[in-house]
């Protein structure tokens, strides 16, 4: 197996991997809020988060930015609150007038690259060929996201139109269940600062 089919596949297993469920949590609750039908600002609200977390990868990848993990480790489940409360402010799902979810999940991005920088640096040590490591890692990191956003998405779907549960229950249920999740996290984690 060449370098690029390596990185690819562990981009991929890295977002997707059960027991880095703070990553699913963040995608999920990032997406949560859209249909079926609004792939395309789903599409733009990922590619905001995976431009972030790429740029701060590649920083911390060369040592441009070197922040304590522990800090990182808490400030990844404050923005997953903070994104599952945004979902419970979304009110008409009038999504023209809410520019500030891809402002927000570009800042969340770098904070969570910087939380894979630590995973992808002990990998790739002293390689050569880090731009290329790098770029599959993160193409592995947006096919993994794609497949969550796809997951929820369904779920979605499966729960509003053919369960007939109104659309801010789902929202509002399944926000508060990952705002608890990650409330807990960051507790946690806040110990260990």
């Amino acid at each position: 197996m060449n370098d690029f089919t390596f990185f690819l596949r562990e981009g991929l297993y890295h977002i997707t991997d059960i027991r880095g469920y703070d990553h699913i949590l963040f995608v999920a609750a990032l997406c949560l809020p859209y249909l079926l039908s609004n792939w395309k600002k789903v599409l733009l609200l990922v590619t905001a988060f995976t431009i972030g977390h790429s740029v701060t990868l590649a920083l911390s990848i060369y040592n441009k930015i070197l922040l304590s993990s522990n800090w990182i480790e808490f400030l990844i489940p404050v923005t997953i609150m903070i994104t599952a409360l945004q979902n419970v402010w979304v009110k008409k799902f009038d999504f023209k007038k809410i520019k500030w979810r891809y402002a927000g999940a570009l800042i969340f991005g770098l904070i969570h690259g910087m939380g894979f920088s630590n995973y992808l640096r002990s990998m790739m040590g002293k390689n050569e060929q880090i731009v290329t490591q790098l770029l599959a890692f993160n193409i592995g990191l947006e096919l993994g996201q794609l497949l969550i956003v796809l997951a929820v998405m369904l779920l979605g779907f499966i729960f509003v139109n053919i369960f007939k549960t109104p659309r801010r229950e789902w929202v509002l249920f399944v926000s508060g269940g990952i705002f608890s999740v990650a409330l807990i996290m960051a507790l946690e984690r806040l110990a260990e600062l």
